[in-house]
């Protein structure tokens, strides 16, 4: 993302989309340039590994460019990227989102960090647009009120913070006016949203607000949801055509031992009786699921627990990450599994949701689709259906435009299609 020779990275997760809209617009209206802002991410080892050679890279490509490194992983160790040579500033993540710090750039001190804990408020600033996206997103809420014992993220985001819902609505209709037919609800954890506000609405409350005050919004997305915090206002959302049948599920492992040491704060049974009843209402609707590889304690009987319910729960769309130690977890100071185990338990795990994938997308054959167009290509036109999936249209389609599409094949994971 570039704006007046300002680069800006976002790394990580969608809420870091989010907020790069708002840096970007807040580096434009201060007139910066000759910047590389890397917004970072902090999850996991990886994830701080990619934020160093994203500095290197920016470095070795743009010497000249003065480099700020945000987010995540700045909030959390500051001192770490302030002693990189290549960085010249590093921000948290409460002030990326100020005005003033970015008014007061260059000339401001070289680390500007706080207590993200002290951190009770929200931001004001207005997002119009994302910058080579087809679909737009939408911080309903800020922070972590749990504590699970592999997780640093809470340190980088501090507490549940929750965006009124009138500011909410509110931003959508800036984006609906603004030609965007998706929106998709981003946060840390999004369905503890509301227990901060007055009255305590929940998540599912605010989608159907979002629902009844926007009808010219076509498509709504949530970007994960915890089965520990689910409401009886998410079933009839089900009904919802315009709520998107694709729901990503904060699993973790399929082993009540593991996730009770890792502090979750749902069983297997609620997970596999929570898609069961989901299905009953929607038949349609698929599930995603992040899944840990690995975590400390795992037995090969524990692992399995995890492959099986894969398989049980019918889980097509899986984010596998191999358990990663982070300083200062709990989790850090349990027996750690092997990592060539941790390795080859995520390749298994990969691979059962690779043949999941497969079986789902065969099935899709002969049937009819709603597809995004997120990017158009030598007369191919590429987007995802309702349900997530990858689909090409040998047509030339306005990006961000949904078209109703006819499945006809499969091709390397992806489906082809024709518009109908």
């Amino acid at each position: 993302m570039k704006t007046n020779d300002v680069d800006i990275i976002n790394l990580g997760c969608r809420l870091n989309i989010y907020e790069g809209e708002v840096i970007k617009s807040l580096a434009h209206k201060n007139n910066l340039s000759n910047f590389t802002i890397i917004n970072s991410c902090a999850v996991t080892q990886e994830a701080e590994k990619k934020v160093k050679y994203e500095i290197r890279k920016s470095k070795k490509n743009f010497p000249e460019k003065k480099i700020i490194v945000t987010g995540c992983a700045a909030q959390i160790n500051p001192q770490k990227y302030a002693n990189i040579d290549e960085v010249d500033f590093v921000i948290g993540n409460k002030e990326k989102l100020q005005k003033q710090i970015w008014s007061s750039l260059p000339n401001s001190n070289p680390v500007q960090v706080k207590d993200i804990f002290a951190n009770n408020t929200i931001h004001n600033n207005i997002v119009e647009k994302f910058e080579g996206k087809s679909r737009a997103y939408i911080e309903v809420q800020q922070g972590c009120d749990h504590r699970c014992t592999f997780c640093v993220i809470p340190f980088g985001r501090g507490n549940n913070r929750s965006v009124p819902l009138g500011v909410i609505v509110e931003r959508i209709k800036t984006l609906v006016n603004n030609g965007y037919n998706e929106v998709v609800l981003t946060g840390v954890d999004i369905t503890d949203y509301g227990r901060d506000l007055p009255g305590q609405p929940n998540l599912f409350q605010l989608v159907k607000r979002i629902l009844n005050l926007i009808p010219d919004l076509k498509q709504l997305r949530l970007s994960s949801i915890d089965c520990a915090e689910i409401t009886d206002d998410f079933w009839p959302l089900l009904q919802e055509k315009r709520l998107m049948p694709h729901f990503h599920l904060s699993l973790q492992a399929g082993n009540d031992l593991i996730l009770k040491r890792m502090k979750r704060r749902h069983t297997c049974q609620q997970v596999f009786d929570f898609c069961q009843k989901a299905r009953s209402i929607r038949n349609d609707i698929v599930f995603g699921a992040d899944i840990i590889a690995g975590f400390p304690t795992e037995t090969e009987d524990m692992f399995q627990d995890s492959l099986n319910m894969i398989r049980d729960c019918n889980l097509t769309h899986l984010h596998i990450f191999p358990y990663s130690v982070r300083e200062n977890t709990p989790a850090a100071r349990m027996p750690q599994v092997p990592k060539n185990i941790i390795k080859q338990r995520a390749k298994l795990l990969r691979e059962a949701g690779e043949r999941q994938m497969n079986k789902y997308l065969s099935t899709q054959i002969g049937i009819s689709a709603i597809m995004l167009v997120e990017q158009t290509k030598e007369n191919i036109s590429f987007g995802k259906s309702q349900h997530f999936t990858k689909i090409e249209i040998n047509d030339v389609i306005k990006e961000g435009e949904i078209v109703h599409c006819m499945i006809t094949n499969i091709n390397k994971g992806v489906l082809n299609a024709h518009i109908i």
